[in-house]
């Protein structure tokens, strides 16, 4: 059973302001695979402003400062490979085959294609008369689905990250293990 009751905020992982223990249940059993806390609006509000103030300094992060912790996260990514794919099972009651396969894939496979893209990516561009600057927007709220729950975190916050933006991720309640170990590669990358 796994107990995935505290928030990661501001680089580090803390109990919820109001604790609200939720069952995760997996699909294929009908079983409690797992235990987490639901946010209240203070933990929001917690997370909001720490990503607020990490903006000020990420993003005036240079693009190689970027490239280089990105791959780091592919590094750590890949040591969490099995957990992450074991994750996906349980929360969504895939087959141990497609967990492994083509779910866990996509989370090293978008944060491998952020690098590719930043790498040439034009933050400046000239049009006619007009220079067009593209500049980190601020603090990203990212929503993601229970449906292939590594996936819709991984395509927005590998690209949040190779921009310059930070972010609050609230994963879908129903599949949130993945998101939680997807925290820790963050965590463990820098």
């Amino acid at each position: 059973m796994r107990e995935y009751t505290q928030f990661y905020i501001n680089g580090e992982w803390v109990d919820p302001v109001t604790p609200h223990q939720y069952d995760v249940i997996n699909p294929a059993n009908e079983e409690v695979c797992a235990h987490i806390s639901l946010g209240s609006e203070d933990d929001v509000n917690t997370a909001v402003a720490a990503a607020k103030t990490a903006f000020e300094s990420y993003s005036r992060s240079s693009r190689q400062e970027r490239i280089e912790l990105l791959e780091s996260c592919v590094e750590v990514y890949k040591k969490y490979y099995a957990d992450i794919a074991d994750a996906i099972r349980e929360e969504m009651g895939a087959p141990q085959s497609l967990a492994i396969t083509a779910q866990a894939y996509t989370g090293q496979g978008h944060l491998e294609q952020a690098i590719k893209v930043l790498k040439d990516f034009q933050f400046e561009e000239d049009m006619g008369e007009h220079r067009v600057i593209k500049e980190p927007i601020g603090v990203c709220g990212l929503i993601t689905p229970w449906n292939w729950p590594v996936n819709q975190i991984a395509c927005k916050v590998a690209p949040a990250l190779a921009v310059g933006c930070t972010m609050v991720l609230k994963p879908s309640e129903v599949a949130p293990l993945s998101g939680y170990l997807f925290s820790q590669v963050m965590h463990e990358a820098g």
